[in-house]
């Protein structure tokens, strides 16, 4: 049994499973929308289940 936890995304991880573009992403943070992404040095992480979750929050109000 794998305790691990999945490891953190960078942009391109979150793009990719968005399928939305990179500048988009940054885009959507500069405007202070999308999935909530944390520093870490230089660095913007994304917690995969936190960008899932997001993405479900959106689907809701689409229907």
């Amino acid at each position: 049994m794998d305790d691990q936890p999945e490891p953190l995304w960078g942009t391109p991880e979150v793009a990719r499973y968005l399928q939305i573009p990179v500048a988009t992403l940054y885009q959507w943070r500069h405007h202070r929308y999308g999935p909530p992404g944390r520093r870490v040095g230089r660095y913007v992480r994304y917690d995969p289940d936190e960008v899932r979750r997001w993405f479900t929050e959106q689907s809701d109000g689409a229907a």
